[in-house]
């Protein structure tokens, strides 16, 4: 402020001191700037960008004629209140982010008050706002397809081999020098295929699938895969047990006893084959655009014979796996039979063992 006035126009030249240089220099500036009486809020100065934020207010307009004036009461010399304030210019809203201070001119004080144009400022926020939100939104999309994706691959591979292939894209071969192998099948499914609902069918299948999942589970053995009818699993693949016979033998005795509790409260009876073998395994994932992971060896194929031999209802096992848990559970022998590739094998009945120590059925 000047001690020599210049009127910065006619109408206020007498209630503020503002000399040439002053008034040039506040009209250049891109900031709305007003100069403001502390007592009544009469505007005693406005520059153009001013007026233009808020048209041309005749003259004695006061600021809280022309905005919602935050309280400045507490407001002292050298602080500074801010507040965002909207208006619009040609029906456009336009947001202004604005400055009161207090100055002294002449013995009184008036508040400076500045305005920035702040709308770009906010529209780029809002922007940028936007785009997060749609980034997270994508995040989560991406995460729930990882995730559906992980749950996919865990029903055809044991986790541990899930695992090494994210990890490293690729899976060695194992070996596995002694593991079991379950393989189920069920009776005269063709005929129950042919005769029954195709959807009712299917959704017993998958009930009773399910029922394996959990015992399964129960006794740390793993789905290897299901094939039609066919259920599969082993122990001692892909984490070595030394008790993968008794697992795999636990298992096949639940398998049974659920189908048996299954067939007393349904009009449909289910029977089914258990064949059990124990040996040496290789796992591996087959395929390269259509994961499958697989065992191969001698016991495989000996598990899938002993199943062909089986009776309905019965659980068939070699006496190398039999010798693994005998002691353990009860064994019937059963008459020596040529079994193809293998010669003439004594084979023997799992005829129960773990009815009698109340396992719960989950």
């Amino acid at each position: 402020m000047s001690a020599d006035p210049v009127p910065a126009d006619p109408d206020v030249g007498s209630a503020l001191n503002l000399d040439a240089f002053n008034r040039a220099l506040i009209e250049s500036v891109g900031v709305g700037i007003a100069i403001v009486e502390c007592d009544g809020l009469k505007v005693l100065f406005q520059n153009k960008r001013f007026e233009q934020l808020f048209g041309s207010p005749a003259n004695d307009i006061t600021l809280d004629q022309l905005m919602q004036v935050p309280d400045l009461s507490g407001l002292e010399p050298g602080a500074v209140e801010t507040c965002e304030i909207s208006v619009k210019q040609k029906r456009r809203p336009v947001t202004l982010a604005a400055h009161f201070s207090v100055h002294e001119d002449d013995g009184r004080h008036v508040y400076m008050v500045e305005m920035h144009n702040i709308t770009k400022v906010k529209e780029l926020e809002y922007m940028i706002e936007s785009y997060a939100k749609m980034v997270e939104k994508n995040e989560r999309a991406l995460r729930r397809e990882k995730e559906r994706a992980e749950r996919l691959l865990l029903n055809i591979m044991p986790r541990t081999v899930y695992e090494e292939l994210k990890t490293f894209g690729v899976t060695t071969p194992q070996r596995f020098e002694s593991a079991s192998v379950l393989m189920l099948d069920f009776v005269d499914f063709t005929e129950m295929a042919v005769s029954k609902d195709p959807l009712a069918l299917i959704s017993e299948l998958n009930d009773i699938f399910t029922g394996f999942d959990r015992i399964v589970e129960q006794f740390g053995c793993e789905r290897l895969k299901t094939i039609g009818d066919a259920y599969v699993a082993v122990s001692g693949i892909p984490e070595a047990t030394p008790d993968h016979a008794q697992n795999i033998a636990r298992t096949a005795l639940l398998f049974r006893r659920f189908i048996r509790q299954r067939n007393a409260t349904r009009e449909e009876k289910w029977r089914c084959r258990i064949g059990i073998a124990s040996g040496p395994m290789i796992g591996s994932i087959v395929g390269i655009q259509k994961y499958v992971y697989d065992i191969f060896g001698p016991a495989m194929d000996l598990a899938a014979r002993m199943e062909q031999h089986a009776e309905p209802m019965e659980i068939l096992l070699p006496e190398a796996t039999a010798e693994q848990i005998r002691g353990e559970f009860r064994l019937e022998p059963v008459a020596a039979r040529e079994v193809k590739g293998f010669g003439t094998l004594d084979l023997f009945k799992l005829v129960g063992g773990d009815e009698e120590l109340g396992v719960t059925l989950i």
